[in-house]
């Protein structure tokens, strides 16, 4: 099944689309990766969610990826003594390490680091936001605040902190088990949620030992100033809009957005756009037409993918919210301006051999209006480095490794394909064909071009370029 534009999409399953058979729909309704969030699933039902992926997976014949979203730090208040309070503009409210409920002067927060880390001046953000705080003094035990916008807050909502660095890493307890348990079902990406600065990265690259890459989620103004760092040490970005607009402006978003996105771009990192793309869809059967326009931007922007939240997991349109998405990516791509906005943000090709390659081979094809970039890589260096050209003509991706495959099936333009390795250089060049055939990438007299390796499986070692004619099928 080969689709029709170049930008994937990705869809979180839950509770309205968790069986084989609605995974199916959205995949053929253009679902390219599955979303697994860790903070509604527990490992059972992980379990059960990979093996049917993976069975509609076989019964498609399609690489499909799987992307596993661990919680991350949920920083929470306490309970109080009658649920909730009402809080008056500019009364004091404080949150302390008393275990005692909580009442209209003060409630527990039970993470001493919070206690520990803010300081003066410092915002506190209450329930996404709806409760703002405002630090005026601090002891280590005790935070004293001015109730600053907002007039109630109950049990257990969520702290943000937009102004605090907390000396805590991105994995939690939680995180470290579920880290473990997706591990040992094989997916191929991992989100890791709140990361404030590089060293995020370090321990769940420990773990993983390559066994999936890694995906960063932008949601937090230290990680946006820190964002060249973190992208260089990630696999993938994304922008997670939910809590990045809980803790920066919402005005400033939208420029946040564009910047993270040509940032993730000129690296060559895969880039994720998510939250609320199609909100509304989680209860109506059509979008708004501001939803529409907010998905479009990213396709104009070079997203390698967009993604559906709550609408593919838990909404009463989880099909109908795919294939929208998926007509409003087509009709985008169709636009007559898209090609030369792609082609304005593209970046000067960093100063390798892949890059050098991968730059030629796009020109080469544009400007000789080849069928297809055909690209054999193992390890998936060369899948990336071909995305990252952005391309006018299609990329396949050809590979030996079915992990390899699925993880690709998140880049922009590329269509991943599973094939034994290539036995000799006559072989790669006739395979490459074949599939560019089968694929309906082409037909018979038309052309591709074929970058690789030589020697064959020497991976990092894309150094060849091949303008090679599609023939008919020798064995009919």
């Amino acid at each position: 099944m080969r689709r029709s534009r170049k930008v994937k999409i990705l869809a979180t399953i839950g509770p309205a689309s968790s069986s084989a058979e609605m995974i199916r729909k959205l995949f053929e309704a253009g679902a390219d990766v599955f979303r697994i969030n860790m903070s509604h699933t527990d490992h059972a039902q992980m379990r059960t969610l990979v093996e049917r992926i993976r069975s509609v997976e076989e019964a498609i014949g399609r690489p499909i990826g799987i992307l596993a979203d661990l919680q991350g730090p949920k920083l929470r208040v306490g309970k109080f003594a009658d649920g909730k309070v009402a809080l008056k503009l500019g009364q004091t409210f404080t949150l302390d390490n008393d275990l005692a409920p909580g009442n209209a002067d003060r409630v527990h927060l039970p993470h001493p680091e919070i206690l520990r880390s803010v300081q003066p001046g410092h915002r506190l953000l209450i329930d996404d936001g709806k409760l703002e705080l405002r630090a005026v003094r601090c002891d280590g035990n005790s935070i004293e605040t001015i109730v600053v916008a907002g007039d109630k807050i109950s049990d257990k909502k969520g702290v943000s902190l937009p102004d605090t660095e907390l000396p805590v890493g991105a994995l939690t307890e939680k995180d470290r088990a579920d880290l473990d348990a997706v591990l040992a079902t094989g997916v191929d990406w991992i989100a890791l949620s709140f990361v404030q600065r590089p060293d995020d990265l370090a321990e769940a690259r420990k773990i993983a030992r390559g066994r999936a890459l890694l995906m960063s989620k932008i949601e937090k103004p230290q990680a946006v100033a820190r964002l060249p760092e973190i992208i260089e040490l990630s696999d993938a970005i994304m922008v997670a809009r939910g809590d990045l607009g809980v803790e920066m402006p919402l005005e400033a978003v939208p420029g946040i957005q564009k910047q993270i996105t040509r940032a993730a771009r000129r690296a060559g990192k895969p880039v994720v756009v998510a939250t609320q793309m199609l909100e509304s869809m989680i209860t109506a059967p059509v979008p708004t037409r501001a939803e529409v326009s907010d998905v479009s931007i990213a396709v104009f922007e070079g997203a390698d993918a967009i993604m559906l939240s709550a609408e593919s997991a838990a909404g009463a349109y989880p099909v109908e919210a795919v294939a929208m998405m998926n007509r409003i990516a087509e009709q985008v791509e169709q636009d007559p301006f898209y090609p030369g906005i792609i082609n304005a943000q593209r970046s000067e090709p960093e100063a390798t051999g892949a890059d050098a390659v991968s730059l030629a081979a796009r020109q080469i094809a544009e400007t000789l209006n080849l069928s297809a970039i055909v690209t054999y890589t193992a390890s998936g260096t060369t899948g990336l480095r071909a995305a990252r050209e952005r391309p006018r003509v299609p990329i396949i991706a050809l590979s030996p490794v079915v992990a390899t495959a699925r993880r690709l099936s998140l880049l922009w333009g590329t269509h991943c394909v599973v094939t034994p390795d290539a036995a000799d250089l006559d072989d790669m060049v006739e395979r490459a064909c074949r599939i560019a055939r089968v694929e309906e990438f082409g037909k018979q007299g038309d052309r591709v071009i074929i970058t690789a390796g030589v020697p064959l499986r020497t991976p990092g070692s894309t150094n060849m370029l091949r303008i090679a004619y599609i023939e008919a099928d020798k064995r009919a």
